[in-house]
């Protein structure tokens, strides 16, 4: 059983050296905790009420790239990569784009899920194996309001482009400007 409720009363049982916890629970049946009481040992958690998120501008991104991904019939994961290199934004260090060189072809390179690049220039060979180039770009989780509004866009395109049913446009523009993001955990606007 999972409510909300709150603590009441905190206190010690001499006899026992238990806690005792008094409890204040909202829409909870009376018949479940009868049956509740009835039962010898509990597992219980307690932790602080966070009222359900619905879906905002990161969600929906989430959603429309999975439903992307299903209409390419590519991983969700590539397709991630995907959208963030078309319409994300690339990381930067000190003013400088953040570019990494490896032996880490495409294909796998793409399927990275923490690590958002796209190749960027060709290929060499260095001490006979392979070397690629590639673009780093920020997690949307770390995007502005602007940011998240020119990648929901672009994604909201592209899936329009395959026959994905969308959000209404003004269900859209909801979800963008109710948007902020974190970036180094810190939220920005």
């Amino acid at each position: 059983m999972e409510c909300k409720g709150r603590i009441i009363s905190i206190s010690q049982d001499f006899e026992t050296k238990g806690i005792l916890v008094t409890l204040s629970l909202a829409d909870v049946p009376v018949q479940g905790l009868q049956e509740l009481k009835a039962m010898d040992l509990l597992a219980v958690s307690l932790k602080k009420y966070r009222k359900k998120r619905s879906l905002d501008a990161n969600a929906y991104f989430h959603l429309l790239v999975g439903k992307l991904a299903d209409s390419l019939r590519i991983s969700k994961i590539r397709c991630k990569n995907i959208m963030i290199g078309r319409y994300g934004q690339a990381d930067y260090i000190d003013g400088q784009p953040v570019m990494i060189k490896t032996q880490i072809p495409v294909s796998d390179m793409l399927e990275q899920e923490n690590l958002h690049c796209l190749p960027c220039g060709g290929k060499t060979e260095e001490n006979g194996l392979q070397t690629f180039f590639y673009m780093v770009y920020r997690g949307s989780h770390t995007y502005n309001t602007e940011e998240m509004s020119i990648l929901i866009d672009g994604v909201v395109q592209e899936a329009e482009g395959q026959g994905i049913e969308t959000a209404t446009p003004d269900e859209i523009e909801k979800l963008k400007s109710l948007w902020k993001g974190r970036r180094n955990g810190k939220e920005t606007i």
